[in-house]
Formats: C-alpha cells, sequence, structure tokens
C-alpha cells in the first residue's frame, strides 16, 4: 500500500477518470505509479528529446531529470522534475505539468505520449 497519500489520491483520481472517460492511457499510468516507488521511471531530457516531436505531450509515471538539451517546444507532465529540467524545458517553450493538471486539461487523454 502506498503511503504517500498524494500518490495515492493522483492514482485514484486517474482510475475515475479513466473509467467516466472509458480512456485506457489513465488507466495505464495509475498501474505504473502503483508499482514500487524503486521502479519509477526517471527520464532524462535527452530521451524526451529523441522520443518526441514539436508540440507534443509527454507524459512520464515519474520524474524529469535535467540531463541533455531539448531542442524543440514538448508539453512534458510528470511527477516531480528536477530544477535543471524545470529550466530547460521553459526556456525551449515548453510547459511542466503535473499528472492533476493533465487530468483537467486532457480528459481524454489525446495525443499523449508516455515515455519510460
Amino acid at each position: 500500500t502506498k503511503t504517500n497519500p498524494k500518490i495515492t489520491e493522483i492514482i485514484g483520481n486517474l482510475k475515475e477518470k479513466s473509467y467516466h472517460e472509458d480512456v485506457k492511457i489513465w488507466k495505464d499510468i495509475a498501474k505504473r505509479l502503483e508499482r514500487s516507488t524503486r521502479r519509477y521511471a526517471e527520464v532524462n531530457l535527452s530521451k524526451i528529446n529523441r522520443h518526441s516531436s514539436p508540440d507534443e505531450t509527454i507524459i512520464v509515471p515519474g520524474k524529469i531529470l535535467g540531463s541533455g538539451e531539448l531542442d524543440h517546444k514538448v508539453n512534458v507532465v510528470a511527477l516531480s522534475f528536477s530544477k535543471k529540467a524545470e529550466e530547460k524545458i521553459d526556456a525551449a517553450g515548453g510547459k511542466c505539468l503535473g499528472i492533476s493538471e493533465i487530468l483537467d486539461e486532457n480528459p481524454k487523454g489525446n495525443k499523449i505520449r508516455i515515455i519510460e
């Protein structure tokens, strides 16, 4: 059982949104967040840069790290961001969003790519 109430609330919101909107991506993200925190994704900006196109929305069920460069505008959704990663994403013209924020902005989960 998760001891962090914030994570538990996010998982519950993801499952609820998945059920009400009939969207499988939110249930997938919830399952990934139910894993042990040791198995959460830690993704560097260089990987996001390689596997994304401009103006795309990327979701990472874990943390974004600041290693590497980002040369195009990308909206990145994650549980947490390193300070350097936030600065680089903002400098490239992208946005850093929390998982709860994307549920409100894009409830159907359209045009979102999961990267781990």
